[in-house]
C-alpha cells in the first residue's frame, strides 16, 4: 500500500499569513507545507502537497490519489460549499479523507455552515488553526495502519 497522504488546499488558501489573519492566523500555507512534510516523516509518511484555486484542477488531484495515494486530507475552502464536482471525485476515492477546515466554521457566518464534503469524509478537523494539518496526517497514518493490520489478519 502507498503510503502518500495527498495534502489538497483549495481557493485562497495561497494568500494564507495574509488573509484575514484574526481568522485564519499568522502561519503561511509554506509554514503549513513545512509541517506536514516534517509530522508524515515521523509516521514514515511521504505528503504530495498541493494548493489551487481552480476547481477542475482540485478534482484532477482527487483523482490522481485514486492511484497513488493512501488517504487525502483536504481543505476545499470555498468548493467545501458548492463543488458537487468535488464531492463526486471523493465519493471515487476508496481510501480515508479528512476534510479541514482551519477556522471553527459553525462558529462563522450560517453560509460556511453546510458542506458538501463531509457528506463523504471519513473524519472532520474543524477550528484547530494551522495545527489541523499535522492533526489529520495523524489520523490517517493511524487509519492507513489499522487498514493494514486488518488486511493482515483476515
Amino acid at each position: 500500500m502507498s503510503k502518500t497522504i495527498f495534502v489538497l488546499n483549495g481557493p485562497n488558501l495561497n494568500l494564507l499569513g495574509e488573509r484575514e489573519p484574526a481568522i485564519y492566523g499568522n502561519t503561511t500555507l509554506n509554514d503549513i507545507h513545512e509541517n506536514c512534510l516534517s509530522q508524515a516523516a515521523d509516521l514514515g509518511f511521504q505528503i504530495d502537497f498541493r494548493q489551487t484555486n481552480f476547481e477542475g484542477e482540485l478534482v484532477e488531484s482527487v483523482h490522481q490519489a485514486r492511484k497513488q495515494a493512501c488517504g487525502i486530507v483536504i481543505n476545499p475552502a470555498g468548493y467545501t460549499f458548492t463543488s458537487i464536482a468535488l464531492l463526486d471525485a471523493l465519493k471515487m476515492f476508496d481510501g480515508p479523507k479528512i476534510e479541514l477546515h482551519i477556522s471553527n466554521v459553525h462558529a462563522r457566518e450560517s453560509i460556511y455552515h453546510n458542506s458538501l464534503i463531509s457528506r463523504v469524509a471519513t473524519g472532520i478537523m474543524i477550528g484547530f488553526g494551522a495545527r489541523g494539518y499535522e492533526l489529520a496526517i495523524q489520523a490517517i497514518a493511524d487509519m492507513v495502519r489499522a487498514l493494514e493490520l486488518s488486511e493482515k489478519t483476515s
